[in-house]
């Protein structure tokens, strides 16, 4: 199983890829918010360079997805590896000169996280196209193996750096992460063709809305998406925000004990994401649903948490249930939507994602001054629970009402 994948030598560059650009964008993503905090000493200030972080992929993710439908995937994410490191470099000049204003914090920001939203989608869109279909439930697990590794690691490398006193190292790494993904992009080699046709500009618009027009004819993917944007409207606040200031309330070492429990939950991802593979080869949409589940039982045990020991088994829980969905939403994604909608589908996705996490954030966070965390934790565990039920139930009178027509 592994084995296969360790000898596929364009599996293992672009694994080396996204968890080099993944070290790259989470120490930029640092970098730019203690940078901005220490030019203005605001935390409004700041928080509109983390808007600026965020705002691109609702303008964008779309026609991003629609442009790596259209072109070379591997020419377009060397080509945009490429532009993002002058702007990170001229930012490293202007900070030690004294030159660097907020503004132009702001600006970089928002270009280096449109460039994402043009990049993404066809970075994940080449996957596929390396991986063959019997290894992509195992190279699914090991992309987000590494990808939540780095994730875990990073804030502590990242600590070193902060000693040091010098920001604009993180800026550097960072640059030197898109150079060291252009080289292992450059390596990989595959059958990457543009689309026989060829639209006009007006079509990346038009490509938008023909492919929102297909989901709408696809059931399994209609109902992922749906499903997929209410579990993590569900979700973001609560996991995001809720669960510290629920530790705060409960704990006196509650920051120490949140940060504790974040690694718990890296830790026991990471292990689930590597078992996956040994129990299933192939995902469904009711393999997704069970772990929408197990996913929204693990938030409603934290609601009734009193207990740390409580607070690690309902954390677990749900270290069971994201993995599962993740990696079940990839493989369906994959298998089920054509290769030439594939960057729309990622981009669709990755939108309904930071739609639904603004949603939540905003509305969650104004009811929480009325009904407190624990309510919060457990109408929506509860939530979760219900819709991933009613659909299974659905998918699975479906299935029957199928074969009795046949």
């Amino acid at each position: 199983m592994y084995r296969s994948i360790m000898k596929n030598r364009n599996i293992l560059l672009y694994l080396a890829s996204a968890g080099i650009s993944q070290l790259g964008n989470v120490l930029s993503g640092l970098a730019f918010l203690f940078l901005s905090y220490e030019l203005t000493e605001s935390g409004s200030l700041t928080t509109i360079v983390a808007i600026a972080q965020a705002l691109p992929y609702l303008l964008f993710g779309l026609i991003g997805g629609a442009l790596a439908d259209r072109v070379q995937k591997k020419r377009l994410i060397i080509i945009l590896d490429v532009i993002r490191i002058p702007i990170l470099l001229l930012l490293v000049v202007l900070y030690h000169g004294n030159l660097l204003s907020f503004w132009y914090v702001i600006v970089a920001s928002f270009i280096i996280q449109t460039i994402g939203c043009f990049y993404n989608p066809a970075f994940r869109a080449i996957f596929p196209q390396i991986t063959p279909l019997e290894d992509q439930t195992t190279a699914n697990g090991m992309l987000d193996t590494v990808t939540r590794g780095v994730q875990v690691l990073t804030p502590l490398f990242s600590i070193s750096l902060i000693h040091s006193g010098q920001i604009s190292y993180f800026f550097i790494i960072d640059a030197l992460t898109y150079i060291l993904s252009v080289l292992c992009i450059f390596k990989l080699t595959f059958k990457d063709t543009t689309p026989s046709h060829q639209e006009q500009p007006i079509g990346l618009f038009r490509s938008v809305f023909s492919f929102i027009s297909w989901v709408k004819t696809n059931y399994t993917i209609r109902i992922l998406f749906i499903v997929t944007f209410l579990m993590v409207f569900c979700n973001t606040w609560i996991w995001q925000v809720g669960l510290l200031l629920q530790l705060i309330d409960s704990f006196d070492e509650g920051e120490e004990y949140y940060s504790l429990l974040l690694g718990w939950y890296g830790l026991g991802v990471i292990v689930i994401n590597l078992i996956i593979p040994f129990i299933w080869k192939k995902m469904s949409l009711k393999i997704y649903l069970i772990g929408s589940l197990i996913w929204g039982t693990g938030l409603l045990v934290l609601g009734f948490s009193n207990q740390l020991a409580v607070y690690f088994i309902g954390v677990f829980i749900v270290a069971i249930g994201i993995p599962i969905v993740g990696l079940a939403r990839v493989y369906l994604i994959q298998t089920l939507v054509p290769a030439d909608r594939l960057g729309r589908a990622f981009s669709f996705n990755a939108v309904l994602l930071y739609t639904s996490n603004v949603i939540s954030l905003s509305l969650f966070g104004f009811l929480y001054s009325f009904v407190g965390t624990k309510a919060l934790f457990i109408m929506n565990g509860g939530s979760m629970i219900i819709i991933a039920a009613l659909y299974l139930f659905l998918v699975i009178r479906t299935k029957e009402t199928w074969r009795h027509a046949i």
